[in-house]
């Protein structure tokens, strides 16, 4: 059996990540983490006959976060524009995985209908030189624009 060589693991900073605000991309350049993922929600199936609950699936759940470094001035715009128009704008994030020393590939995954659950407003901290803020969201749909490859060129344990 075959496994992963060190060389195609995907090196987390090797990528970028881009907000679109009504049409406009904006580069999240202080980017530090950003983590998307789906719940897959269930309820309990019980039923006479069977000592063993069943799990029925009964829907999706999509959310994340953005860790960035403070003093990205997007998000708390974001939240000026809905306080003075009552309107929370049409955002979408665009985050692309981009290892070049990976025979892997890219992958490009568009996030769509993002809704901004938390953002921070103003931040001190005693403890830290670098300032950064987590940014919650949830979002409605997902699609992969471009996958990495199925598997990478070579895989360790294989002769030749």
């Amino acid at each position: 059996m075959g496994y992963l060589l060190a060389q195609d693991a995907i090196n987390g900073k090797a990528g970028k990540a881009f907000m679109v605000n009504n049409g406009q991309n904006i580069e999240l350049f202080g980017l530090k983490k950003f983590e998307s993922s789906a719940e897959v929600q269930t309820d309990e199936f019980p039923v006479v006959g069977s000592i063993v609950d069943q799990t029925k699936v009964k829907g999706l759940k999509y959310s994340g976060t953005a860790t960035v470094y403070y003093g990205t001035p997007a998000f708390l715009k974001i939240l000026m524009e809905y306080k003075r128009t009552g309107r929370f704008p049409s955002l979408n994030f665009q985050v692309t995985n981009d290892d070049k020393s990976s025979s892997l590939g890219s992958q490009v995954i568009g996030i769509y209908g993002v809704v901004l659950t938390k953002i921070p407003i103003a931040l001190l901290d005693d403890s830290t030189s670098n300032l950064q803020v987590e940014i919650s969201f949830n979002f409605t749909d997902f699609e992969p624009l471009q996958h990495f490859k199925d598997a990478p060129d070579q895989l360790g344990g294989e002769r030749f």
